[in-house]
């Protein structure tokens, strides 16, 4: 991988954050959700229909991903040390990475890491409002996120695809230039 991309990698790490803030600021600032104001529940705060499949509902997470591990109190603080600790360990592997959708990847995921540690700290939990809960209304199940998530999603499984599936193509192509 160049240098420059490298660079460019680095430089999509605050891109992520400052969109993700943004958003969530944008979203915390809206009346119809009284955001701050229900800081305390874990239910929708606020909604605004935007389709039948999608809408911004704010929703205070204080879990992990898909609102799981609801955490308080000192799990709170936990649960911001190991998520640092993570993105920390990714950031240090991007620096080191050899593979241009490895970094992609742990870029995507710092990045997003970063976003939503930023909200435990100053809040408790993470502010989600992005809600495709209309295309899984029949199967009963929410999914709301923000920005920070969908980058760590997306993080996730270009991950997955280039660790696991395109480093065997990579090892198989190395195997067949062997024989």
């Amino acid at each position: 991988m160049s240098q420059r991309f490298r660079y460019l990698l680095l430089a999509l790490i605050p891109v992520i954050v400052i969109l993700d803030q943004w958003t969530k600021y944008l979203v915390l600032n809206e009346p119809r959700f009284n955001a701050l104001g229900c800081l305390d529940q874990t239910q929708r705060c606020g909604q605004i229909e935007v389709s039948g499949i999608f809408d911004l509902s704010m929703v205070w997470n204080r879990g992990v991903s898909f609102g799981i591990g609801q955490s308080e109190g000192i799990m709170r603080w936990v649960l911001v040390l190991l998520t640092t600790a993570i993105a920390i360990g990714f950031f240090i592997w991007l620096l080191r990475v050899g593979r241009k959708w490895t970094g992609l990847a742990l870029a995507l995921v710092v990045g997003g890491a970063v976003g939503n540690v930023i909200d435990r700290v100053v809040f408790g939990a993470v502010v989600d409002f992005l809600d495709f809960s209309g295309i899984w209304r029949p199967y009963f199940f929410n999914y709301v996120f923000n920005v920070a998530d969908a980058a760590i999603s997306v993080g996730a499984v270009l991950l997955f695809v280039d660790q696991f599936l395109m480093s065997r193509e990579d090892s198989a192509a190395g195997a067949d230039k062997t024989d």
